[in-house]
């Protein structure tokens, strides 16, 4: 967690001891939604002011409610969820619309870090990526074509 010292420090004391680890504890609600806050902060300025307005919060888990009406099998299916209504499709007419809000669950963000070689910022990143492009407008196959593409002209280089 880049914005947390406590963190920083204790990732530091890591390399040399492989015992280290016994003190340490998963990162707590607050401390990744200071994470999250930090990714958004270095997201190119043009798109996050596109995102104006927007609210991140960090819970543990999906409400069951969210789950039930995603058809998940279970609470650690999901990492992160956008609710609103996306860019191209709000109208400012329409009075009393609710802020778009993008939603990440802790418990299964850190579920997915224990099982891939990934860190947690960049995950938490490619999490909060993703759901801001629901903000925009782009479905899931949007996005997965986006990245496929990203991916293609990777391997052309």
């Amino acid at each position: 967690m880049a914005g947390n010292p406590r963190y920083t420090a204790a990732m530091a004391d890591l390399a040399p001891d492989p015992m280290a680890w016994r003190p340490m504890k998963a990162p707590s609600l607050v401390e990744l939604e200071v994470l999250a806050s930090d990714v958004f902060q270095r997201l190119p300025r043009r798109f996050r002011d596109l995102c104006t307005g927007i609210v991140i919060q960090v819970d543990d888990f999906p409400t069951e409610e969210v789950l039930d009406h995603i058809g998940a099998e279970s609470e650690f299916d999901l990492l992160g969820l956008f609710q609103g209504i996306g860019l191209p499709f709000r109208s400012e007419s329409v009075p009393g619309q609710m802020p778009n809000m993008i939603w990440l669950y802790r418990r299964p963000i850190l579920d997915y870090w224990a099982e891939h070689d990934e860190t947690l910022g960049a995950i938490v990143k490619h999490v909060l990526v993703h759901e801001i492009g629901h903000h925009f407008g782009l479905s899931d196959a949007d996005m997965e074509a986006i990245e496929a593409s990203t991916d293609d002209a990777k391997g052309a280089t």
